[in-house]
This record gives C-alpha cells, sequence and structure tokens, in this order.
C-alpha cells in the first residue's frame, strides 16, 4: 500500500532562481519541487505562500501551522513536509512543534543552494525529506528538520552556517536520525511537554521583543521595548546569563511593570544558570527573571509569545512555559 504525504510549500531558496540582475528571487512554484521519491510514497502538494523566509512574519507562520494542522488530522495523510527557507526555518519548525500533538511527525526541509543550481542539494534534501516523514508517521517526534542527511529537533536545532550544505546542528544534542542510501534511522525521541492549542494563540501577534547584551550596554533598548508595548522580553544575556549594570536596572524596571524577562545566552552552546553575584545572573534572577536553560533566543522569544497569548496573566504565562525550559 503506497503512504501518502503532503508537502506543503512556502518558498525559500528551495524554490528560488538566479534572475536577469543577478539576485536569488523565489520563483518555482510548489508542484515543480517534487522530482524523485520513492515508488511506494504518493507525494501531494500544497502551495501555501512563495516567499523568503526573511521576509515571514508570525501571521505568516501561524498560516503555515495552519496548513501543517490540516493536514496531520486529515484523514489517509500518514506524513508531512513543509519546504521552507532555512534562514528561520528552525523558528518555524519550533512554533510548529509547540502545536503538534505528541503522536505526530512533521518534516520540515529546504536547501542552501537555489534550484538554478547544477548541483544543487533542494531535491536530494526533499527526498530524503518525503522519506522521514513517510518511515516516521504516527512516532512522535514533532516537529524536525530533514537537511544533508541528517534529522534534527526543533527544539535544538539551530542554523549553524550561512552557506555550507550540512548548515544545521543541534549544539549539545546532535541529531536524532540520519537518511542513508534512501534508509532512515532515528536513535531518540525527543522530548516534548505539552504545548499549546492553535487556537490558544489566535488573535494579533503579541509583542515581544529580544535584546541583546554586550559590553556597556545601558538598558536603553530594554527600555525602548517596554515603551513600545512589548509584553514580554527575551534577553540575550553574556556568558552563562549576565546582564551589565544598566541592564540589571531595566530588567528590574520591566518585571516590576509586569513584563517577564527570559534570560538567554548570547554562546550557542550551554545553558544559562544564575551564578554570578555582584550584578550577575544570580542577581537577574533575584530580579524576577526567568533563566530559559539551553533555548536560544529566539525560539525563547517564540514560547514566550505562545505563553503570553494563551495565558494574558505574566505569571500564568510563565508557568505555561517552565515545562518547556527543563533540560
Amino acid at each position: 500500500m503506497s503512504v501518502r504525504v503532503r508537502v506543503i510549500t512556502t518558498g525559500g531558496t528551495i524554490a528560488s532562481r538566479r534572475g536577469h540582475e543577478g539576485a536569488v528571487s523565489v520563483a518555482v512554484p510548489g508542484r515543480d519541487l517534487v522530482g524523485t521519491v520513492p515508488a511506494e510514497v504518493t507525494v501531494e502538494i500544497d502551495e501555501a505562500m512563495l516567499v523568503h523566509s526573511f521576509n515571514l512574519t508570525l501571521d505568516g507562520v501561524r498560516r503555515i501551522a495552519e496548513r501543517v494542522r490540516a493536514a496531520v488530522t486529515e484523514p489517509g495523510v500518514d506524513g508531512v513536509v513543509v519546504t521552507h527557507g532555512t534562514d528561520t526555518m528552525e523558528e518555524t519548525a519550533y512554533f510548529v512543534d509547540l502545536i503538534l500533538g505528541p503522536d505526530r511527525t512533521v518534516v520540515f526541509t529546504g536547501s542552501q543552494r537555489h534550484a538554478g543550481e547544477p548541483d544543487g542539494d533542494g531535491p536530494r534534501n526533499l527526498a530524503d525529506a518525503v522519506r522521514v516523514a513517510a518511515a516516521t508517521a504516527g512516532r512522535g517526534l514533532g516537529a524536525v528538520i530533514a537537511m544533508a542527511g541528517g534529522v534534527h529537533a526543533a527544539r535544538y536545532v539551530t542554523k549553524a552556517h550561512t552557506v555550507a550544505l550540512d548548515a544545521f546542528a543541534s549544539p549539545d544534542h546532535g541529531p536524532i536520525g540520519h537518511v542513508y542510501g534512501g534508509h532512515v534511522r532515528v536513535g531518540a525521541i525527543p522530548v516534548r511537554p505539552a504545548g499549546f492549542d492553535l487556537a490558544e494563540l489566535a488573535g494579533p501577534a503579541t509583542r515581544v521583543d529580544i535584546v541583546p547584551v554586550y559590553v556597556g550596554a545601558d538598558g536603553t533598548y530594554l527600555a525602548a521595548a517596554r515603551a513600545a508595548g512589548a509584553r514580554g522580553i527575551v534577553l540575550e544575556a553574556l556568558g552563562a546569563g549576565n546582564p551589565t549594570p544598566g541592564v540589571l536596572h531595566e530588567v528590574r524596571e520591566c518585571v516590576a511593570a509586569g513584563v517577564p524577562v527570559l534570560v538567554t545566552s548570547r554562546c550557542r552552546r550551554g545553558p544559562v544558570v544564575p551564578l554570578y553575584g555582584a550584578g550577575g545572573g544570580a542577581d537577574l534572577a533575584a530580579a524576577g527573571a526567568v533563566f530559559a536553560g539551553d533555548l536560544g533566543a529566539p525560539k525563547a522569544r517564540l514560547l514566550l509569545t505562545a505563553a503570553l497569548s494563551a495565558e494574558p496573566d505574566p505569571d500564568r504565562a510563565l508557568a505555561r512555559l517552565l515545562p518547556h525550559l527543563l533540560p
């Protein structure tokens, strides 16, 4: 019996070609992306949009999630693949992971070389993603990214290189599976705390800003985010989660104003831990900031956005997201 896989296309480099003026732009419709797929798989195309992922908004991400939800709940659909630009693929994949049920798998893929390149990586990545979707139906991997032969859990994966074909990595965790010679091998099932119902996240997007910390940062950007109406802030702190004096002062102001602050690190490996006093991370924790474990800033922003959309009260929102911050 043939396995039925729905491929939701959204654009990105995998659907792009170089134009007459030299710039690469999205131009390839979803129906033209599917080349060689396993004979036992029936592929259906759902053209959701045709955009570069750097142009996506949270509304666009939510639209993709709606298409995914419709596909995974449709009788007869055995697997779901989403083609996506690599710039923000990890964010969309993580958002989708947050709204997927425990027995679902959705595979994201794309390419680093555009469709006009003679040695493009798009066809192989898409064929591998279809294989992963067909092989792991019902296994509850959540959202994963399949690129360059690796299969990475949405919770841990990040784009680690700007142009290399093996651009994605899962620092401190590694891939959960691989595709070799057309065979899918999955060695681990990600731990996925209960997420959110997509209906909870309807309505205007809740504003959550990311603020970086650097030598001499004085808290101006934190104050500006709060003044602009941010309902939550993700602090990309130094080292294990340390602020500068000016940033610490503004974090206290944010928490006092009812604006929750999630602390992440600008380091790409390791968790944030409130170790240091004398104005360090321990004082951030004492001020009421919440440490986000090893979750990176872009995903911490999506998690806090989802929690605040589902639970407008800051304390209830933080209680809702805490299970997702555990190692």
